[in-house]
């Protein structure tokens, strides 16, 4: 692997449903949350995570001047529920990894997308 600083930088979006919406056992979110933590420590060791974070419900919707709403945007149930920041060769090595994380265990999806720049 090239050193970070021959990386480019991605962004993944990781769209879910709601899972406060959607009950889940202890049991699964317990596995679930140790499999993001190792997960996030395979990959933050490799040098290819450079931020990130889970997103709360708290927010609004801005269309123009003065079109405010309250909330955030909503697709049925399925919301963005956080991003990552990556680095990584090209496209295809990003999609790689996207493609090894938890997001899926709950019926979530993850878009890749480079950063310009």
């Amino acid at each position: 692997m090239l050193a970070t600083f021959f990386m480019k930088n991605y962004i993944v979006l990781f769209r879910e449903p709601d899972g406060r919406e959607i009950p889940h056992e202890e049991e699964d979110l317990l596995r679930h949350r140790q499999n993001w933590k190792e997960w996030f420590d395979v990959w933050g060791a490799k040098g290819n995570l450079a931020g990130g974070s889970a997103l709360t419900l708290n927010g609004k919707v801005i269309k123009g001047e003065g079109l405010v709403s309250e909330g955030i945007h909503r697709v049925g149930t399925e919301i963005i529920g956080g991003f990552l920041l990556l680095k990584a060769e090209n496209l295809e090595e990003a999609v790689g990894i996207a493609e090894s994380c938890p997001i899926y265990e709950f019926d979530g999806y993850a878009e890749v997308r480079e950063m310009q720049g």
